[in-house]
């Protein structure tokens, strides 16, 4: 090692130590006896994987699935989700006992028991994720089977996955259903808060920077396009109110079609239904049901172009 750099790591790195480990000490809230071990992303994912697996053999596995070892390939991956998922709950849950444990609740038992309920949930996760294929294949004419949907429509991955984290943000675990949503946004290009509720026959074509947020209701049967937001306003847009733990976010009742980039705001917002939002619409107030909102478009202009001793002439036509 060069003398310089050997030099200044003897002199003065522990002091850079000293200062970031009393930055981590001070943002986790540690005590010197507390151990700081939390559930990495990359068991998560691991888990993710094989919950994704479990509702989707053949597709998601990593391995054939055939008819005859069917049973003992979801037996032995649903065991594994389990354990995996009870232990890594428990580690969130040590970590945030402070704030999600009551004097005489066991984290180890509450991690159970949300990965069993997590378990027992995915046969109606797995019945209503058919229904959002269903209405992926009627809605796209370019679809050509239920498989070419589930293996390349990057929305199937990012709802399943939302649906999974939805039920885990019902048992109120902390931080893995956003851990789990958040992955599926850095994969599909799709942001769904796992907070949001979700109605059957839920379609959402192409998919890229859809935004979802954490106090959305959406109804049955709902088709969104490409880069639409159902979003909060700023916290500091009215008086400088904070409002966290309140609706923020709209409500889109049932057989609704949002169009491409449309932006949809506000807690008390709802869409009523068999609405159709039209792209690039701003809507910060209600829709009757079955109305069509479409924003008003400036007028194209198209200019030719002449090139005459050279300099150039522009005329409208």
């Amino acid at each position: 090692m060069p003398q310089k750099l050997d030099n200044w790591i003897r002199s003065d790195l522990p002091q850079v130590v000293q200062k970031l480990e009393e930055k981590v000490r001070f943002a986790y809230k540690i005590e010197s006896d507390e151990e700081i071990t939390i559930a990495g992303r990359d068991n998560l994912y691991k888990t993710l994987n094989d919950i994704l697996a479990a509702l989707f053999p053949g597709i998601y596995s990593q391995i054939p699935i055939s008819q005859n070892n069917l049973n003992e390939y979801i037996t032995n991956t649903l065991a594994d989700i389990c354990k995996n998922l009870s232990e890594q709950i428990y580690e969130i849950l040590k970590f945030h006992r402070s704030q999600n444990c009551k004097a005489n609740c066991s984290c180890e038992e509450k991690a159970q028991n949300a990965s069993i309920e997590l378990i027992k949930s995915l046969p109606e996760i797995r019945e209503t994720l058919i229904e959002d294929i269903k209405s992926g294949h009627d809605g796209d004419p370019a679809s050509k089977s239920y498989h070419e949907i589930i293996l390349s429509y990057p929305y199937v991955e990012a709802v399943a996955t939302y649906r999974v984290a939805h039920k885990l943000y019902l048992l109120e675990v902390p931080v893995i259903p956003r851990v789990m949503t958040e992955r599926a946004h850095s994969k599909t290009g799709i942001d769904i808060h796992p907070g949001a509720q979700i109605g059957k026959g839920f379609f959402i074509d192409h998919g890229t920077g859809v935004i979802i947020g954490e106090t959305c209701r959406i109804g049955n049967n709902v088709t969104i396009y490409h880069g639409v937001t159902l979003g909060a306003f700023s916290p500091y847009d009215r008086e400088n109110n904070r409002f966290q733990g309140k609706k923020r976010h709209p409500d889109v009742e049932d057989n609704v079609i949002i169009y491409s980039g449309a932006v949809i705001l506000g807690g008390e917002t709802v869409i009523g239904r068999g609405s159709v939002i039209g792209g690039n619409a701003l809507i910060t107030k209600s829709v009757a049901p079955f109305s069509q909102v479409s924003r008003k478009a400036e007028p194209t202009i198209y200019k030719s172009v002449l090139k005459y001793n050279d300099e150039w002439d522009y005329y409208e036509i």
